[in-house]
């Protein structure tokens, strides 16, 4: 198995463990500050992470566009965070979270837009898939 997919099954059940302990911290408390606290525990975690690995190296060199879009993509997170704990506070686990990774069929859209990527007829069923879970999920009887 290649090393992306290894660490994507590592992502998907991690993701997975988000979503049900998320809703049993949700219980009683509002869902932005509960992101708030994930995102300061998240900044901790990631800072001892990066410096035991040896990774560290200074913020400040790294080219302006790196800045930008990283910038970018942590507001993208923050807004993806504050609307995921918001779901998960008002439905339930197992339906918010395939509805979130309907993310999937967004990203191949956007990286033929922006990445130029061209996904094969292959990743295509499996992107119809996806899509058609979550309609399954969504729409009533």
């Amino acid at each position: 198995m290649p090393g992306w997919a290894i660490w994507g099954l590592l992502s998907a059940g991690f993701a997975a463990l988000t979503a049900i302990l998320a809703k049993l911290g949700l219980r009683g408390i509002d869902s932005d500050l509960a992101t708030l606290i994930r995102t300061f525990v998240i900044f901790w975690v990631l800072l001892i992470f990066v410096w035991l690995n040896g990774k560290w190296s200074n913020p400040l060199a790294l080219p302006a566009s790196a800045w930008l879009f990283l910038t970018l993509s942590a507001v993208a997170t923050g807004a993806s965070w504050v609307a995921y704990f918001r779901a998960l506070q008002l439905g339930e686990a197992h339906r918010v979270a395939p509805v979130d990774k309907l993310s999937v069929v967004l990203v191949a859209l956007l990286a033929m837009v922006f990445l130029g990527e061209r996904p094969t007829p292959r990743d295509w069923l499996g992107i119809a898939l996806v899509t058609l879970g979550v309609l399954v999920l969504v729409l009533k009887r």
